[in-house]
Protein backbone atom coordinates (compact mmCIF):
# COMPACT_ATOMS: atom_id res chain seq x y z
CA UNK A 1 0.00 0.00 0.00
CA UNK A 2 1.28 3.06 -0.78
CA UNK A 3 0.11 6.95 -1.26
CA UNK A 4 -3.68 6.19 0.40
CA UNK A 5 -6.51 8.52 -0.34
CA UNK A 6 -6.85 12.66 0.39
CA UNK A 7 -7.39 13.57 3.75
CA UNK A 8 -11.31 13.61 4.52
CA UNK A 9 -12.54 11.63 1.68
CA UNK A 10 -15.30 9.70 2.51
CA UNK A 11 -15.04 6.04 3.09
CA UNK A 12 -16.86 3.40 4.04
CA UNK A 13 -16.16 -0.23 5.84
CA UNK A 14 -18.26 -2.94 5.94
CA UNK A 15 -18.37 -6.05 7.93
CA UNK A 16 -20.33 -9.13 6.81
CA UNK A 17 -21.63 -11.56 9.42
CA UNK A 18 -23.03 -14.46 8.07
CA UNK A 19 -26.61 -15.88 10.01
CA UNK A 20 -26.50 -12.50 12.51
CA UNK A 21 -30.20 -11.59 13.30
CA UNK A 22 -32.14 -9.95 16.17
CA UNK A 23 -33.86 -12.95 18.44
CA UNK A 24 -35.32 -13.49 21.48
CA UNK A 25 -33.68 -12.15 25.14
CA UNK A 26 -32.90 -16.38 26.11
CA UNK A 27 -28.84 -16.94 26.74
CA UNK A 28 -29.55 -20.41 26.33
CA UNK A 29 -30.88 -19.44 22.78
CA UNK A 30 -29.11 -16.45 21.87
CA UNK A 31 -25.20 -16.63 21.08
CA UNK A 32 -25.31 -12.72 21.78
CA UNK A 33 -26.90 -12.94 25.21
CA UNK A 34 -23.79 -15.30 26.01
CA UNK A 35 -21.11 -14.21 28.13
CA UNK A 36 -18.31 -14.98 25.56
CA UNK A 37 -19.88 -12.22 23.08
CA UNK A 38 -19.83 -8.95 25.46
CA UNK A 39 -19.60 -6.74 21.80
CA UNK A 40 -23.42 -5.30 22.10
CA UNK A 41 -23.17 -4.48 25.99
CA UNK A 42 -19.50 -2.87 25.57
CA UNK A 43 -21.44 -0.66 22.67
CA UNK A 44 -24.62 -0.22 24.10
CA UNK A 45 -24.94 -1.63 27.62
CA UNK A 46 -27.16 -3.72 26.50
CA UNK A 47 -28.04 -6.71 23.73
CA UNK A 48 -30.82 -5.76 20.92
CA UNK A 49 -33.64 -8.19 20.84
CA UNK A 50 -37.07 -9.25 19.62
CA UNK A 51 -38.70 -6.83 21.95
CA UNK A 52 -36.13 -3.71 21.54
CA UNK A 53 -34.78 -4.65 18.24
CA UNK A 54 -33.54 -0.34 18.00
CA UNK A 55 -30.26 0.61 20.02
CA UNK A 56 -28.64 3.78 19.91
CA UNK A 57 -25.54 5.34 21.77
CA UNK A 58 -23.01 7.78 21.50
CA UNK A 59 -23.40 7.75 17.16
CA UNK A 60 -23.38 3.92 17.20
CA UNK A 61 -27.06 2.51 15.63
CA UNK A 62 -27.92 -0.96 15.86
CA UNK A 63 -31.28 -1.75 13.97
CA UNK A 64 -33.31 -4.58 12.01
CA UNK A 65 -33.38 -5.48 8.70
CA UNK A 66 -36.39 -7.47 6.62
CA UNK A 67 -34.08 -10.73 4.90
CA UNK A 68 -37.59 -12.63 4.02
CA UNK A 69 -38.19 -9.09 1.58
CA UNK A 70 -41.87 -10.37 0.76
CA UNK A 71 -40.58 -14.18 -0.58
CA UNK A 72 -42.05 -16.99 0.90
CA UNK A 73 -39.64 -19.17 3.23
CA UNK A 74 -36.90 -19.11 5.17
CA UNK A 75 -34.12 -16.62 3.78
CA UNK A 76 -30.54 -18.02 2.75
CA UNK A 77 -27.23 -16.85 1.51
CA UNK A 78 -27.30 -16.94 -2.00
CA UNK A 79 -29.98 -14.74 -2.27
CA UNK A 80 -29.21 -12.54 0.63
CA UNK A 81 -26.11 -11.92 -0.34
CA UNK A 82 -27.06 -11.08 -3.89
CA UNK A 83 -29.52 -8.69 -2.83
CA UNK A 84 -26.41 -7.29 -0.44
CA UNK A 85 -23.82 -6.46 -2.92
CA UNK A 86 -26.39 -5.46 -6.08
CA UNK A 87 -29.44 -4.03 -4.34
CA UNK A 88 -31.99 -5.81 -5.88
CA UNK A 89 -34.60 -7.72 -4.05
CA UNK A 90 -33.08 -11.25 -5.46
CA UNK A 91 -35.14 -13.28 -3.47
CA UNK A 92 -38.38 -11.69 -5.98
CA UNK A 93 -36.41 -11.87 -8.83
CA UNK A 94 -35.33 -15.45 -8.69
CA UNK A 95 -38.84 -16.59 -7.35
CA UNK A 96 -37.76 -18.26 -4.23
CA UNK A 97 -34.73 -17.98 -1.44
CA UNK A 98 -31.79 -19.83 -2.44
CA UNK A 99 -28.50 -20.95 -0.86
CA UNK A 100 -25.94 -20.76 0.37
CA UNK A 101 -24.31 -20.23 -3.09
CA UNK A 102 -25.67 -17.87 -5.58
CA UNK A 103 -27.93 -19.15 -8.08
CA UNK A 104 -26.92 -19.69 -12.14
CA UNK A 105 -29.38 -17.13 -12.80
CA UNK A 106 -28.27 -14.30 -10.53
CA UNK A 107 -24.77 -14.92 -11.41
CA UNK A 108 -24.69 -12.53 -14.78
CA UNK A 109 -26.24 -10.22 -12.01
CA UNK A 110 -23.52 -10.51 -9.65
CA UNK A 111 -20.88 -10.33 -12.35
CA UNK A 112 -22.40 -6.77 -13.89
CA UNK A 113 -23.59 -4.72 -10.68
CA UNK A 114 -22.22 -5.65 -7.34
CA UNK A 115 -20.49 -3.00 -5.38
CA UNK A 116 -16.84 -3.89 -5.63
CA UNK A 117 -17.52 -3.76 -9.79
CA UNK A 118 -19.70 -0.61 -9.22
CA UNK A 119 -17.27 1.30 -7.39
CA UNK A 120 -14.36 0.71 -9.44
CA UNK A 121 -15.97 2.08 -12.26
CA UNK A 122 -16.27 5.50 -10.46
CA UNK A 123 -12.23 5.36 -9.69
CA UNK A 124 -13.03 4.51 -6.58
CA UNK A 125 -10.13 2.38 -4.10
CA UNK A 126 -11.57 -0.72 -3.03
CA UNK A 127 -10.65 -4.27 -1.02
CA UNK A 128 -11.77 -6.94 -0.02
CA UNK A 129 -9.70 -7.77 2.72
CA UNK A 130 -9.86 -11.41 3.18
CA UNK A 131 -7.40 -13.91 2.51
CA UNK A 132 -8.23 -17.75 1.51
CA UNK A 133 -6.42 -21.08 1.99
CA UNK A 134 -4.70 -22.96 -0.86
CA UNK A 135 -7.79 -26.14 -0.49
CA UNK A 136 -10.30 -22.85 -1.29
CA UNK A 137 -8.26 -22.04 -4.68
CA UNK A 138 -8.60 -25.71 -6.07
CA UNK A 139 -12.33 -26.32 -4.47
CA UNK A 140 -13.16 -22.78 -6.63
CA UNK A 141 -10.67 -23.85 -10.01
CA UNK A 142 -12.48 -27.28 -10.64
CA UNK A 143 -16.33 -25.82 -9.73
CA UNK A 144 -16.57 -22.19 -10.14
CA UNK A 145 -19.78 -22.37 -8.88
CA UNK A 146 -18.44 -23.41 -5.17
CA UNK A 147 -17.64 -19.56 -4.87
CA UNK A 148 -19.54 -17.73 -2.23
CA UNK A 149 -21.17 -14.46 -3.59
CA UNK A 150 -18.85 -11.96 -1.51
CA UNK A 151 -15.86 -13.72 -3.18
CA UNK A 152 -17.29 -14.30 -6.30
CA UNK A 153 -18.10 -10.65 -6.47
CA UNK A 154 -14.30 -9.64 -5.88
CA UNK A 155 -12.89 -12.17 -8.06
CA UNK A 156 -15.34 -10.71 -10.88
CA UNK A 157 -14.60 -7.39 -10.66
CA UNK A 158 -11.06 -8.31 -11.00
CA UNK A 159 -9.83 -7.53 -7.28
CA UNK A 160 -7.08 -10.43 -6.74
CA UNK A 161 -8.38 -12.59 -4.06
CA UNK A 162 -5.72 -12.80 -0.53
CA UNK A 163 -3.86 -15.76 0.14
CA UNK A 164 -1.44 -17.23 3.27
CA UNK A 165 1.24 -14.60 1.95
CA UNK A 166 -1.30 -11.47 2.54
CA UNK A 167 -1.72 -12.52 5.77
CA UNK A 168 1.75 -12.78 6.71
CA UNK A 169 2.43 -9.58 5.91
CA UNK A 170 -0.53 -7.58 7.32
CA UNK A 171 -2.45 -6.92 4.17
CA UNK A 172 -5.24 -9.34 4.75
CA UNK A 173 -7.10 -11.32 7.08
CA UNK A 174 -8.31 -14.74 7.65
CA UNK A 175 -11.80 -15.42 7.95
CA UNK A 176 -11.47 -16.41 11.44
CA UNK A 177 -9.90 -13.03 12.57
CA UNK A 178 -6.92 -14.73 14.44
CA UNK A 179 -5.43 -16.76 12.47
CA UNK A 180 -5.17 -19.73 14.54
CA UNK A 181 -8.03 -21.78 13.12
CA UNK A 182 -5.28 -21.75 9.63
CA UNK A 183 -2.89 -23.63 11.70
CA UNK A 184 -4.77 -26.41 13.58
CA UNK A 185 -7.03 -27.17 10.88
CA UNK A 186 -5.34 -26.16 7.70
CA UNK A 187 -1.85 -27.06 8.80
CA UNK A 188 -0.57 -23.30 8.19
CA UNK A 189 2.13 -21.76 10.70
CA UNK A 190 0.81 -18.22 10.34
CA UNK A 191 1.66 -16.05 13.69
CA UNK A 192 -1.39 -16.15 15.60
CA UNK A 193 -2.63 -12.21 16.11
CA UNK A 194 -4.78 -10.72 18.43
CA UNK A 195 -8.10 -9.45 17.64
CA UNK A 196 -7.00 -5.68 18.46
CA UNK A 197 -4.19 -6.40 16.32
CA UNK A 198 -6.41 -7.75 13.10
CA UNK A 199 -9.21 -4.55 13.43
CA UNK A 200 -5.69 -2.62 13.21
CA UNK A 201 -5.16 -3.69 10.03
CA UNK A 202 -8.36 -3.55 9.02
CA UNK A 203 -8.45 0.47 9.84
CA UNK A 204 -5.13 0.50 8.38
CA UNK A 205 -6.49 -0.73 5.09
CA UNK A 206 -9.21 1.83 5.24
CA UNK A 207 -6.93 4.85 4.64
CA UNK A 208 -5.89 3.38 1.65
CA UNK A 209 -9.34 2.49 0.17
CA UNK A 210 -12.56 4.18 -0.24
CA UNK A 211 -14.39 0.92 0.26
CA UNK A 212 -13.35 -1.81 2.36
CA UNK A 213 -14.85 -5.19 3.23
CA UNK A 214 -14.28 -8.33 5.62
CA UNK A 215 -16.68 -11.27 5.38
CA UNK A 216 -16.81 -13.49 8.86
CA UNK A 217 -18.94 -16.50 8.26
CA UNK A 218 -18.31 -18.95 11.26
CA UNK A 219 -21.32 -17.39 13.34
CA UNK A 220 -23.13 -18.86 10.17
CA UNK A 221 -21.78 -22.30 11.02
CA UNK A 222 -21.83 -22.06 14.83
CA UNK A 223 -25.88 -21.38 14.05
CA UNK A 224 -25.53 -24.66 12.07
CA UNK A 225 -24.16 -26.44 14.80
CA UNK A 226 -20.84 -26.96 13.02
CA UNK A 227 -18.75 -25.56 15.53
CA UNK A 228 -19.08 -26.52 19.38
CA UNK A 229 -15.89 -27.10 20.66
CA UNK A 230 -14.56 -23.46 19.58
CA UNK A 231 -17.36 -21.28 19.64
CA UNK A 232 -16.43 -19.65 23.25
CA UNK A 233 -12.92 -18.67 21.63
CA UNK A 234 -14.29 -17.46 18.02
CA UNK A 235 -16.91 -15.33 19.68
CA UNK A 236 -14.61 -14.00 22.38
CA UNK A 237 -12.19 -12.92 19.64
CA UNK A 238 -14.81 -11.33 17.34
CA UNK A 239 -16.79 -9.40 20.05
CA UNK A 240 -13.26 -7.93 20.73
CA UNK A 241 -12.59 -7.28 17.04
CA UNK A 242 -16.13 -5.73 16.75
CA UNK A 243 -15.55 -3.52 19.79
CA UNK A 244 -12.06 -2.26 18.31
CA UNK A 245 -13.09 -1.71 14.99
CA UNK A 246 -16.11 0.61 16.26
CA UNK A 247 -13.92 2.48 18.52
CA UNK A 248 -11.19 3.10 16.43
CA UNK A 249 -12.92 4.43 13.17
CA UNK A 250 -11.82 7.88 12.34
CA UNK A 251 -14.60 11.03 11.54
CA UNK A 252 -14.26 10.42 7.71
CA UNK A 253 -15.01 6.65 8.12
CA UNK A 254 -18.59 5.00 7.83
CA UNK A 255 -18.64 1.66 9.85
CA UNK A 256 -21.33 -0.97 8.49
CA UNK A 257 -22.01 -4.15 10.06
CA UNK A 258 -24.70 -6.15 8.05
CA UNK A 259 -25.37 -9.80 7.86
CA UNK A 260 -28.30 -11.78 5.21
CA UNK A 261 -30.31 -13.87 7.55
CA UNK A 262 -30.81 -15.02 10.80
CA UNK A 263 -29.56 -17.72 12.61
CA UNK A 264 -26.83 -17.70 15.52
CA UNK A 265 -29.78 -16.02 17.23
CA UNK A 266 -31.40 -18.77 17.88
CA UNK A 267 -29.54 -22.25 18.40
CA UNK A 268 -32.79 -24.41 19.60
CA UNK A 269 -32.61 -24.90 15.70
CA UNK A 270 -30.23 -25.64 13.48
CA UNK A 271 -31.73 -23.74 10.69
CA UNK A 272 -32.28 -20.02 9.22
CA UNK A 273 -34.72 -18.05 11.40
CA UNK A 274 -37.43 -15.80 10.26
CA UNK A 275 -35.70 -13.17 12.28
CA UNK A 276 -34.77 -9.84 11.22
CA UNK A 277 -31.52 -9.26 10.02
CA UNK A 278 -28.42 -7.47 12.27
CA UNK A 279 -27.76 -3.95 11.34
CA UNK A 280 -25.48 -2.11 13.06
CA UNK A 281 -23.99 1.34 11.86
CA UNK A 282 -20.84 4.25 13.42
CA UNK A 283 -18.88 7.06 11.74
CA UNK A 284 -19.96 9.86 9.75
CA UNK A 285 -22.91 8.78 8.08
CA UNK A 286 -24.52 6.14 10.98
CA UNK A 287 -27.50 8.16 11.09
CA UNK A 288 -28.36 7.83 7.86
CA UNK A 289 -27.47 4.53 7.33
CA UNK A 290 -29.83 3.31 10.50
CA UNK A 291 -32.49 6.00 9.10
CA UNK A 292 -32.50 4.69 5.41
CA UNK A 293 -31.60 1.15 5.90
CA UNK A 294 -35.13 -1.54 5.88
CA UNK A 295 -34.25 -4.56 3.63
CA UNK A 296 -31.01 -6.06 2.59
CA UNK A 297 -31.24 -4.02 -0.83
CA UNK A 298 -31.27 -0.91 0.38
CA UNK A 299 -27.23 -0.98 1.52
CA UNK A 300 -26.06 -0.40 -1.89
CA UNK A 301 -27.24 2.29 -2.91
CA UNK A 302 -26.59 4.36 0.64
CA UNK A 303 -22.88 3.05 0.20
CA UNK A 304 -22.88 4.36 -3.30
CA UNK A 305 -24.80 7.72 -1.90
CA UNK A 306 -21.51 8.21 1.16
CA UNK A 307 -18.75 7.57 -1.61
CA UNK A 308 -20.26 9.66 -4.87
Amino acid sequence: MSGGIPFGTNRVIVIFLDGVGIGEPDAEKNLFFQDDFLFFRDIFGEVPHLGKQRLEKDGVFCFPVDAVMGVSGSPQSGTGQVSLLCGINAQKKLGMHFGPYPHSQLRPVLEKRNIFRELLRQNKQVAYLNAFPKVYFDIVKKRRQAFGAIAYSAHSAGLRLGRASDVRRGKCLTGEITNARWNTRLGYRLPVIRPETAAARLLRSSRYHHFVLYEYFLTDYIGHGRVKDEKHTLMQSLSAFLTSVVEGIDKHTTLIIFSDHGNAENLSVKHHTMNPAIGLAAGKHATLVAKKVKQLSDYYKIILHILK
